[in-house]
């Protein structure tokens, strides 16, 4: 099995039991004079998806005080300390779109920490760990930063919401779960997916067996960007710490399409470069498969085959897939096909079927005598929280999140898998509970990268 040795330690507890009681966390977690046990919250990572999804709900929220905000770009740097700053004087902060403006806040909500400052800025995630105040952390770093910042978090004791896709191969996904389980951190896959009331509603009437027996699920997600040519070399930004942007990825030489927009916080190249990022397979595959998992009932395990094709760019910069489609099979017979397309998930069963869309069509159904059927007390209800709401219930509570580490590793390996067999270019078999392709040196081979730092790992 070459070097898939981190692969076989399994997760052998349940998480459950791993997070057991005491139900509401002690002070001392809290951080040192935490008011009303708010839970003092790190953001590690401050570009577009960090204003755009991350930082107003913690703002918002009378269960959080935003402590710290850390980036490598001085400028995103310098911008979110000010926002910070500015919500908690009771301005409403400008982030250059409208729907980020937040409301005046009550006094409660107006409170200083430290030495009268209301939040602190940091260039090295590092310092954030290393605080003691720091309870949580929102890590919103591109892809390729994700493990080794999640697992020196929850190694430094703090609980831990990370932006999906959590990892770039299956066996850090089984290092980061090994890691939370083991300093018995709440851990959070931040994705709002669960959270969107149509495909909650989707999942409830497949697990309630509204569709009779499921037979197959079809999920899709937007196809890829379109390419980009091979960009010159140009010097680093004045405020840029790019060698920290890499991080643990290859060496490569800067240009602006690499990272991301140096003005502005438009959608950043990394996104489409195999270095930082497995592309719209894994970063929009890990919303919609994980509804597909949900409904099926099979987040916490995988498939048994796996078949991919798919299409990538004749030459330039960007290296992740335009197009493709993949399938699989489960141990149970259901059938899954993913393919590039829009974004949905529909399930199939022998009496009939529910389709759930984003953004778009919203629930469809047939017989549609579904859409107005009602689930019973006593049946199976799924968890109605906010993705952030979530986190920071979990914590108090101390209990699982709706997405914990090992179902936001399993959701990416399913997506990871399809990638793998396109690369390779055949259908494979495997094995979910040992996490590894049968007797194919090859196959897992790929199940892991190389690091250029290994930070820790």
């Amino acid at each position: 099995m070459g070097g898939t040795a981190v692969i076989r330690r399994r997760f052998l507890g349940a998480v459950g039991a791993a997070l057991a009681a005491p139900a509401i966390v002690p002070a001392r977690v809290l951080g040192a004079g935490a008011p009303s046990e708010r839970i003092n919250v790190g953001m590690i990572g401050m570009g577009r998806q960090a204003l755009y999804a991350n930082l107003r709900p913690f703002l918002g929220s009378p269960d959080a005080r935003v402590v710290a905000v850390c980036d490598v770009d001085a400028a995103r740097l310098k911008t979110a300390l000010e926002a910070v700053e500015k919500h908690y004087a009771g301005e409403p902060p400008h982030f250059g779109v409208d729907q980020l403006r937040n409301p005046r806040p009550g006094a409660a909500e107006r409170q200083r920490v430290g030495d009268g400052k209301v939040c602190t800025a940091h260039r090295d995630f590092r310092e954030v760990l290393g605080r003691a105040d720091v309870d949580a952390v929102m890590i919103s770093t591109p892809d390729h930063w994700h493990v080794p910042q999640a697992v020196a978090a929850v190694r430094a004791g703090k609980h831990v919401s990370c932006e999906k896709p959590t990892t770039l191969s299956i066996a850090e996904g089984r290092l980061l779960c090994d890691e939370v389980a083991r300093h018995r951190r709440i851990f959070r896959t931040d994705s709002e997916f669960r959270s969107i009331a149509v495909f909650r509603r989707a999942c409830e009437l497949v697990l309630n067996g509204r569709i009779g027996k499921l037979h197959t699920i079809r999920t899709g997600v937007p196809g890829g960007d379109p390419a980009c040519p091979h960009q010159p070399t140009t010097p680093v930004p004045e405020g840029l710490d790019y060698a920290m942007w890499l991080g643990p990825a290859p060496d490569a030489p800067y240009t602006e399409r690499r990272v991301h927009p140096g003005a502005g916080y438009g959608r950043p190249g990394w996104m489409c470069i195999r270095d930082y990022c497995d592309g719209k397979i894994s970063n929009w595959g890990t919303h919609l498969n994980d509804i597909a998992q949900w409904g099926h009932g099979t987040d916490r395990t995988g498939p048994v085959e796996i078949e991919g094709r798919g299409d990538y760019p004749p030459d330039g910069l960007w290296n992740v897939l335009l197009r493709f489609e993949v399938r699989y099979k489960f141990a149970d017979g259901v059938e899954m096909v993913y393919k590039s397309d829009a974004a949905y998930v529909r399930f199939e069963g022998t009496d009939g079927w529910v389709r759930a869309d984003y953004g778009g069509k919203g629930l469809e159904a047939e017989p549609k005598s579904l859409l107005t059927e009602a689930i019973g007390p006593s049946e199976i209800h799924l968890p109605t929280r906010s993705d952030k709401e979530d986190f920071l219930w979990a914590i108090k509570h101390h209990r699982e999140t709706m997405e914990p580490a090992e179902v936001g590793h399993r959701t990416n390996s399913l997506c990871q898998l399809g990638l793998i067999s396109i690369d390779l270019g055949r259908k494979l078999r495997w094995d979910p509970a040992r996490e590894c392709f049968p007797d194919d040196a090859e196959a897992n081979r790929l199940l892991s990268r190389p690091l250029r730092q290994p930070w820790g790992l």
